[in-house]
């Protein structure tokens, strides 16, 4: 993923994104900002803790996005999730958009006590068939990670799901 990074920032700055200087006509147009509805996949197929792969719950839920940029490289706004809540989104290196909200309740343990988890998801615009980078898609794709708290219901290892996510744009 990284080498991805570092290749569209190399592409950004030749073409001109970057300094403002000489830009092209269709550089300086670019928006990366996202703004509609999206259908938010959460493939639980595919769900690994540890590096292990288990079965979770696929879980379907529709996103409203609302962002803005200052440039290429910078945009904030808000997701509002139909399942209840919402958090701020963030975008600062041109491509990967990144998403940080609280999950009360989320693990619950034998003596029926829970506790809370943190669910970072980071996601970027992608080729719907190949899943490469592709900016301007409507289609984004990348991972959800859930963690719980270290010493949760008596076991040292937190809890952590990551899984992949799917966000298809429907208006």
């Amino acid at each position: 993923m990284r080498s991805m990074s570092v290749a569209l920032s190399a592409a950004l700055a030749t073409a001109g994104v970057v300094g403002g200087v000489g830009m092209a006509p269709s550089a300086r147009a670019y928006n990366a900002a996202i703004n509609g509805t999206y259908t938010a996949t959460v493939v639980g197929e595919w769900a690994r803790t540890r590096q292990i792969y288990h079965q979770e719950a696929t879980v379907r839920s529709t996103w409203k996005i609302t962002t803005s940029c200052t440039n290429a490289y910078d945009c904030t706004g808000e997701v509002v999730s139909d399942q209840g809540w919402s958090a701020p989104v963030r975008m600062f290196d041109g491509l990967n958009w990144y998403l940080k909200r609280d999950i009360p309740n989320w693990e619950t343990c034998q003596d029926g006590t829970t506790h809370p988890a943190t669910d970072y998801i980071m996601f970027y615009p992608a080729d719907p068939v190949t899943g490469v980078n592709k900016l301007g898609s409507p289609v984004f794709r990348g991972d959800d990670r859930t963690i719980g708290p270290a010493g949760a219901c008596n076991n040292n290892l937190p809890l952590d799901i990551e899984q992949p996510i799917r966000l298809d744009q429907i208006n």
